[in-house]
């Protein structure tokens, strides 16, 4: 069922205390917090994509594969910055080369993948996460190609949770299976709102969160059960968990 009203004002409430549901500004100085949706809890970092330094991250300068947190946050300490966020961003192959397309520091590393098949990257409409310096977004496969936004970095997986304000068309209430799931949500306040869920839950909630709570218009689904966060400001690091393409944001660094 949906959110009652007196949650509904509850949930709003928390994220107005915690900086995520007001103005820029004030994402900026309190970029992560917790939300509570149809009795599950969630963290909810966001972020100012014309105010924030967003990448992401697959492999290091000799070719490793980063695979966890750790490893990324000391390699931007040693090029004299900081990673002050970092989240799994997308689906990945055994090997973790992602399964769909990938743009690193403009170069495409992976094509666009539109191929049918079995599991959450088919379900379609799937969608890409991309930015650039001052921009960034999430939209539909289809729809990205026709935008074209030339993206300094961008990341597909899927299925896309909302699309233009309107549910997955295969996301139902009644879905039983339920996940740790993360995504990311393009909002109407114009921010950047990633999400994880601090429980199993099912794949409606996960993306009525986005629509309802969060007020995201498109969100996208990155990966579940190996969801992980990095956010130092909460002394939290799931980085023990594998994982493939990563989306960070960084301070200190050369754009």
């Amino acid at each position: 069922m949906r959110l009652s009203q007196r949650r509904r004002k509850l949930s709003v409430a928390v994220l107005a205390t915690l900086g995520v549901v007001g103005g820029s500004a004030g994402a900026q100085a309190a970029p992560c917090g917790r939300v509570e949706h149809l009795g599950a809890a969630f963290t909810v970092c966001a972020f100012d994509p014309a105010r924030t330094d967003i990448r992401l991250f697959l492999r290091d300068a000799k070719g490793d594969v980063y695979g966890g947190f750790d490893r990324l946050a000391d390699d931007v300490a040693a090029q004299g910055g900081a990673l002050a966020f970092a989240m799994n961003g997308g689906m990945y192959q055994p090997d973790y080369s992602p399964v769909g397309l990938y743009v690193e520091k403009g170069r495409e590393l992976r094509p666009i993948n539109r191929r049918a098949g079995a599991g959450n990257f088919a379900m379609k409409p799937n969608g890409v996460f991309w930015t650039r310096p001052g921009a960034a977004g999430v939209a539909e496969t289809g729809k990205y190609i026709g935008l074209n936004p030339r993206p300094e970095y961008a990341t597909q997986s899927g299925p896309m949770l909302v699309v233009g304000g309107k549910l997955h068309p295969k996301i139902h209430e009644d879905g039983t299976s339920e996940k740790t799931r993360n995504g990311v949500g393009q909002c109407e306040d114009g921010l950047l709102r990633f999400a994880i869920s601090e429980s199993a839950v099912t794949f409606y909630a996960f993306a009525t969160l986005f629509r309802d709570t969060l007020k995201c218009n498109d969100a996208l689904f990155l990966d579940g059960s190996v969801s992980s966060l990095y956010a130092p400001a909460l002394k939290r690091n799931d980085g023990w968990k594998p994982m493939g393409p990563i989306i960070g944001v960084v301070e200190g660094l050369r754009k």
